[in-house]
């Protein structure tokens, strides 16, 4: 991956981070600081995410790499990795791979020798291939972070279904119940990352809609609608209220005048409802 690819990455990946070690990993952890290891003696490249978290296992590195394409020397790579971890801040890694790529996964997730008791090798880590997830499942939960991962996600179905499947993934977007901001933010690193499984006429198609219409909340006529209609809902049930008292009242025999200033009704609304 080249440098400026890197970067978009962890810009994309930088809010999931949370939700990718709770969702993804299960990892019950307190998060206590980033390590923004550069990998100088390797490769030249940053890490994409280093994170040092006490868990129920004590202190620990955990390591997150993303991935759009198979690598045959990501074992070598992910090894590399952890010694530098552990070499620079004496911390266990906790290494996964989360693969975001369109093809089936072909890389291997361990590297092993044995040349007797003195010089073995038996080194895994996770491999997490986003296609694998539900969507379904994951519409289910609260994090939301994970849903610019939506359109890569359901393997099977986002192949059945196609252009569907990516409205869907759209849809349930809007549908966040959070600002506008955010999910606008959301939608932005899904339309980025569906470029790795759709087709650009595809994506240009789905999620001019969805922008077009975080458009329209935004604007300051769209925001007095629906305060006008809030006002409305609240004037109806206050109404409805009254109404409901006056009744009430009137089953006691209390005078007209007396309820309608209670209730606030006008008069001749009160008399209607003795009939």
């Amino acid at each position: 991956m080249s440098q400026k690819y890197d970067i978009t990455m962890k810009n994309i990946f930088s809010d999931m981070a949370d939700d990718i070690m709770s969702y993804f990993l299960g990892l019950q952890y307190t998060k206590i600081d980033e390590l923004n290891i550069e990998f100088a003696r390797i490769e030249r490249r940053d890490s994409d995410m280093i994170f040092k978290c006490t868990t129920n296992k004590g202190n620990v590195a955990v390591h997150i790499e993303f991935q759009s394409e198979n690598d045959e020397k990501m074992s070598y790579r992910m090894l590399r990795y952890s010694l530098e971890i552990m070499e620079k801040h004496d911390l266990l890694p906790y290494q996964v791979v989360v693969y975001i790529g369109k093809d089936n996964v072909k890389m291997v997730n361990s590297l092993s020798y044995d040349f007797g008791e003195q010089n073995t090798l038996d080194y895994k880590y996770r491999i997490i291939n986003v296609g694998d997830i539900k969507y379904s499942d994951v519409l289910k939960t609260d994090y939301y972070d994970l849903y610019s991962l939506l359109p890569l996600m359901d393997q099977n179905r986002r192949k059945e279904e196609g252009e569907k499947y990516l409205e869907r993934c759209v849809e349930a977007i809007k549908d966040i119940p959070l600002d506008i901001n955010k999910k606008k933010d959301i939608a932005f690193k899904a339309e980025i990352l569906s470029g790795i499984v759709f087709k650009k006429d595809v994506i240009e198609k789905v999620f001019s809609e969805v922008m077009r219409m975080f458009r329209i909340e935004e604007s300051e006529t769209y925001k007095m609608i629906i305060e006008k209609g809030i006002e409305k809902g609240i004037e109806k049930g206050e109404r409805e209220k009254s109404i409901k008292i006056a009744k009430k009242l009137l089953k006691e025999g209390m005078d007209i005048d007396r309820i309608a200033e209670i209730t606030e009704l006008s008069k001749e609304e009160i008399k209607k409802l003795m009939n």
